[in-house]
């Protein structure tokens, strides 16, 4: 097994507290509303959001996946800071353990923040991961946080 791990960077207008609001907080009820040909629903089997918590997420007509399962690792409410695990479903293709994504938002000069995310692949057996997967599953999370973001602009009162 090995383990391959990914950052990316991410700035928008909206200021830390409303985005982690939006994204993490409210995100299970906010994505499948905004996103509805991506993300069917959201919803916890086990927990209800702390750490400890499972919830399986059922994929919309739109996309190549049927359903994951995520494991919340950690949510730190003060400093922004949102962990988890895709620990089932067919976006592992049977070739990867898990997948663990921190994602932190830090408040930018300009009144927006930045979005820091580490992605951490486990692999099973030898399989390498390659750079053009890594890239389609960036896009997509670019593509869901920018649809988040355009919703907030476009509907400031909401969060």
């Amino acid at each position: 097994m090995g383990v391959f791990t990914y950052e990316s960077e991410v700035i928008t207008a909206i200021p830390p507290a409303k985005m982690f609001k939006a994204c993490i907080l409210d995100g299970d009820n906010l994505i499948p509303k905004i996103l509805p040909q991506a993300f069917k629903s959201i919803e916890y089997i086990e927990g209800n959001s702390e750490p400890g918590s499972i919830k399986k997420v059922t994929f919309g007509e739109g996309s190549q996946f049927k359903y994951m399962k995520q494991k919340v690792e950690a949510v730190d409410k003060e400093n922004f800071v949102y962990i988890y695990s895709v620990i089932e479903g067919d976006a592992l293709m049977n070739k990867l353990e898990k997948i663990t994504y921190e994602t932190k938002l830090e408040a930018s000069p300009d009144g927006g923040s930045v979005c820091k995310t580490t992605s951490k692949y486990h692999t099973i057996g030898d399989f390498e991961l390659k750079e053009e997967g890594i890239k389609v599953g960036k896009e997509k999370a670019l593509g869901i946080f920018k649809a988040i973001e355009a919703y907030l602009l476009a509907n400031p009162d909401a969060h």
